[in-house]
């Protein structure tokens, strides 16, 4: 039975249902909540920044798709190789999201986990005039910033975009990101507070600020979203990195 189970679930007729299912149960969350955006001229602030590293927290990512409010403006996100991400790069690519496989993860297991040639991938996207999308934290130490995304802005040039997108109807999974599934019929909150820039001579204390500002700025983007839709109580406390950032710039 076990073995029944593990491979309908690698298969790829069982896989393309559940991304094709996801993708439009996400279409009709977005469609059937109202949303509100902080501030109201944010893509007016951000499209002239384009291309640009739009970055967000493991978790939270089931609606990033809908940032992408233009045919014109191009994306890419960076998915895991894991078996539960190709049900997010289908579901994504189903909402016209390039895909980049890979990695964020900077640390022991950068090679073998595909990172090194998805980093160069998002680059090279980024060169494209494509918009890269990817989280901020890495597998297993949620809402702690890891360098991946510090080391792409340093790399490119390019501008990282905090944001965080929440639903006042939701439910949140007991897993190591707290995965928030958002649900139809309520309100919705997108926040961008400000832009983070990296310098292409940053030297490891510049980047080492530089991931802490994204993390404090992520933290607040999410607490203002959670306040927006009129559920405070449901953004979880931040978690303080400073005194863990040995392990946090290995990641």
């Amino acid at each position: 039975m076990k073995h029944l189970i593990r491979n309908t679930l690698r298969s790829g007729w069982f896989q393309r249902a559940v991304g094709f299912l996801a993708a439009e149960y996400l279409r009709l969350v977005w469609l059937t909540n109202r949303f509100t955006f902080e501030p109201p001229e944010v893509y007016e602030i951000v499209e002239p920044q384009m291309p640009a590293i739009f970055a967000f927290w493991h978790g939270q990512h089931l609606l990033t798709p809908f940032i992408r409010n233009k045919p014109s403006y191009r994306a890419k996100v960076l998915i895991s190789k894991h078996r539960d991400g190709e049900f997010n790069a289908i579901a994504a690519e189903r909402l016209g999201i390039g895909t980049i496989r890979g990695s964020g993860d900077h640390g022991g297991s950068f090679h073998r986990k595909g990172g090194v040639g998805a980093f160069r991938e998002m680059v090279q996207a980024l060169e494209d005039n494509y918009n890269v999308a990817s989280t901020a934290d890495v597998p297993k130490r949620a809402r702690i910033a890891g360098l991946g995304i510090i080391m792409l802005a340093r790399e490119s040039g390019r501008p990282i975009m905090p944001f965080a997108m929440v639903t006042s109807r939701f439910v949140r999974l007991k897993n190591w990101d707290s995965t928030t599934i958002n649900l139809p019929f309520g309100r919705g909150a997108l926040v961008g507070i400000k832009e983070i820039n990296v310098p292409r001579n940053a030297d490891a204390a510049m980047m080492e600020q530089a991931r802490l500002d994204l993390e404090a700025t992520l933290n607040e983007c999410m607490r203002r979203a959670y306040e927006i839709v009129g559920r405070p109580e449901a953004c979880p406390p931040p978690v303080n990195s400073q005194a863990d950032s040995v392990g946090a710039a290995s990641g």
